[in-house]
């Protein structure tokens, strides 16, 4: 009787939705057909917060940017809300048990980042628009709670960060083909390149730092013996499709990336003695600075502007003189420093670079294209970003915080107690790599493809080293 019951219940219910759903449809409301997969997600936020979690993880790059311009606000969907609600149920649940494991809050890399947020809260408080700066404060907040903090518990199983590579890895791909292929109807042309990734990236440069991002991780999979020939085979498969992605991105930023961590990887790998690559910077940077006019003037003489072939457009990456879009990027770093100059400790609030920037600017340095209202990008810079947003401490948290990850990285590839571990932390520490070197360029923290897979990789070398290191398991290395 109870099956009985239950049977008529289950076709009651689904007759129901139908009906309703024909009557919503009949007057055009659509957003009644989200009812189930919005069930779903509540069954799984309750019950499963581990799956949700790794399925916003597949689901990240396939998000778009919905901005209502009344209310003046933007959100990703469909993961935003989700992130939010995450961050919501952890801090009830950490108010609730008042515990979290102390391996991982006693690790450097937590204790820089706790610092980074505490640094950037202050500031928010200092700032020159405190909304902008709550916005800016609440959003880095909600990509680094769900996606440092929270996955690293999952990271202490290493199906895990396989999963969580594979994951985004593979619906990257399927981005990357899907905007080659419309690309590709316009012969590839260079200024299609900068809009074709929408609405899946806001511009080229953000789509090609998030591919070279992960891709040293797949290139690396792919030649790891100790997965099978399938596995490898698709690794290498994908990476193929994250270089097509790259190249015709026609992001130089990116290529530059990639050429220093290929320079990093034979100096991991042959062991290289880190204090000859430090004299070896210190040379570097004192013959820079002894030789700097020379260089400048030379750096002046090319005239090679952003061109269709690959070889001039790599070519025009040093051209200080008349590409528009170096120069730009110079006066953006400039206005930077001046805003910097001006309030050096506490800097002008996170998030109000775009809106309080345009006064900074000297005529010299405006280009063709240079504008008063913050509509083409931020500071275009990882580190003089924080430093004209939070001052001199927000810019050495952030370098600090890069430092460090760099380092358990290193720690991870002589130490994680197994190969496979080793060889994931080296395509991590890779990508991370290409991503601090982009910095240098561009800074994309603030969009959230490039912030759940920053704060997912922090994780799992942070989690490699606390769960999977020599110094915490008996277990010989394989």
């Amino acid at each position: 009787m109870p099956e009985n019951l239950n049977t008529k219940l289950f076709y009651g219910v689904s007759f129901a939705f139908i009906a309703l759903n024909i009557f919503f449809i009949a007057n055009e409301m659509f957003w009644f057909m989200a009812l189930p997969a919005a069930a779903f997600v509540m069954m799984l936020f309750f019950f499963s917060l581990d799956k949700l979690l790794l399925a916003l993880v597949f689901i990240t790059p396939f998000t778009f940017k919905y901005e209502h311009d009344a209310l003046g606000f933007a959100i990703d969907l469909p993961t935003e809300p989700i992130i939010v609600a995450i961050t919501a149920l952890f801090f009830l649940k950490l108010f609730y048990d008042q515990s979290y494991d102390r391996k991982i809050l006693k690790h450097p890399v937590t204790f820089i980042l706790i610092l980074n947020l505490v640094w950037m809260f202050i500031t928010t408080v200092t700032s020159e628009i405190p909304l902008v700066s709550f916005k800016a404060f609440i959003s880095r907040v909600w990509f680094v709670v769900p996606f440092y903090f929270v996955l690293i518990q999952l990271f202490k199983k290493p199906d895990k960060i396989r999963l969580f590579l594979w994951l985004f890895g593979s619906a990257l791909a399927l981005v990357i083909i899907y905007i080659t292929i419309v690309h590709s109807t316009y012969g590839f042309d260079r200024k299609v390149g900068t809009w074709v990734v929408h609405p899946f990236f806001n511009d080229h440069t953000n789509y090609s730092a998030v591919i070279a991002l992960i891709a040293p991780a797949f290139i690396i999979m792919a030649f790891y013996k100790g997965y099978s020939v399938l596995r490898r085979r698709l690794s290498f498969l994908i990476f193929f499709f994250f270089i097509t992605g790259i190249i015709f991105s026609y992001s130089r930023a990116s290529w530059v990336s990639l050429i220093a961590a290929f320079g990093a990887f034979w100096v991991l790998v042959f062991k290289i003695n880190y204090k000859l690559i430090f004299v070896g910077l210190v040379l570097v940077v004192g013959i820079l600075f002894v030789f700097q006019d020379q260089i400048i003037m030379n750096l002046e003489r090319n005239r090679q502007e952003s061109a269709e072939d690959f070889r001039a457009h790599a070519q025009s990456i040093t051209n200080i003189s008349s590409d528009a879009s170096n120069l730009e990027r110079i006066n953006r770093w400039r206005a930077a420093y001046r805003m910097f100059q001006e309030r050096p400790l506490v800097g002008w609030g996170p998030g109000t670079y775009q809106e309080v920037y345009a006064p900074f600017q000297l005529a010299m340095d405006q280009t063709i294209i240079t504008t008063n209202f913050g509509d083409l990008g931020n500071a275009h810079s990882e580190y003089l970003g924080p430093l004209a947003e939070s001052g001199l401490p927000g810019m050495l948290l952030f370098m600090a915080l890069a430092l460090w990850v760099i380092i358990t990285g290193i720690k991870n590839i002589k130490h994680a107690e197994s190969k496979e571990m080793r060889w994931i932390s080296l395509g991590i520490t890779l990508g991370l790599i290409t991503y601090f070197t982009h910095g240098f360029l561009n800074n994309f923290l603030d969009t959230d493809k490039a912030s759940v897979l920053f704060w997912g990789f922090l994780a799992i070398l942070v989690a490699i080293e606390v769960y999977h290191s020599q110094k915490q398991s008996p277990k010989k290395s394989s």
